[in-house]
């Protein structure tokens, strides 16, 4: 198995402290906040070692302060409710005695119904396009250096960008964003731990999409933006070491947040999951 992947693993394998209390970590390298996956994944791990013979079909989560990746986060679950179909799950993270983080999920028994979808968009194929690791190695020369650590780094996941936004001279382009994803070998046959890493894997690009029109981008020292909140529907079976295509677009920017949303397929066009997310964009004046 790749390293990191191995480690993204032992980062959802978060420890079980009490019945509904379990305790998580952070990787030593984060140098100034929380990945807001992180956070979602080891919560969703939390509410899901809580539950049995349920699929997680929903996830609605606020982020409300800055995670430290120095202290450990703790993630509380209120067992809401265990119905006959559905059973509901709370989350809350805590570090330092405040709340950084609250989820509810919500699981379902495996039912048959009605059955319709989107379309998947017809898109160029990943083993056409280099990876965005790939991508970042030809500018790192001319990144200031407190990102030249993040661009050496290597993630658990591979992604390739379908059409590449230029990071160092970011252009106004539409508030659209297509990437392949998949985690870079081989998961435990999990469907838990493959709905955990996808979770994960939801936050990576998503954020970005809404600051494409505008000609800035994470790295413009007049921006400040964070994730704020995050929903996901998981709809299909899925396997999250397969590829994966991450349909992305943001409707609406206004009052220094913006809205974005995602459609994620399997290579047979299914559409597995959808992700709706508002983050901060706030503009700094000089």
């Amino acid at each position: 198995m790749n390293e990191r992947l191995e480690n993204l693993i032992n980062l959802l394998d978060i420890e079980r402290i009490e019945e509904n209390l379990f305790r998580g970590e952070s990787p030593s390298d984060r140098w100034q906040r929380v990945f807001g996956g992180q956070v979602i994944g080891q919560a969703l791990v939390a509410a899901s070692r809580t539950v049995e013979n349920r699929v997680c079909h929903s996830l609605h989560a606020y982020f409300l302060r800055a995670g430290d990746p120095k202290v450990p986060i703790l993630y509380e679950v209120d067992r809401s409710r265990d119905g006959r179909s559905f059973t509901s799950r709370r989350v809350v993270a805590v570090q330092n005695g405040k709340k950084i983080f609250n989820m509810s999920a919500s699981f379902q028994i495996k039912e048959d119904g009605l059955n319709h979808q989107d379309l998947m968009p017809d898109v160029d194929n990943f083993d056409d396009l280099p990876s965005e690791y790939d991508l970042r190695k030809k500018i790192i020369n001319s990144v200031p250096d407190e990102y030249k650590d993040s661009f050496n780094k290597e993630w658990p996941v591979e992604v390739r960008p379908i059409d590449p936004v230029d990071l160092m001279n970011p252009e106004p382009k539409v508030p659209k964003n297509l990437i392949w994803f998949r985690a870079k070998s081989s998961l435990p046959d999990n469907v838990s731990l493959h709905q955990c890493v996808l979770a994960y894997m939801s936050d990576m690009s998503l954020l970005d999409t809404c600051t494409n029109p505008h000609g800035i981008n994470f790295m413009s020292k007049n921006l400040r933006s964070a994730s704020l909140d995050h929903a996901m529907w998981f709809h299909r079976p899925f396997k999250a070491d397969e590829w994966l295509l991450y349909s992305q677009d943001s409707p609406s920017a206004s009052g220094a947040r913006g809205f974005n949303r995602g459609s994620i397929f399997d290579t047979s066009g299914n559409l597995i999951a959808s992700v709706a997310q508002e983050g901060l964009i706030r503009v700094i004046k000089p």
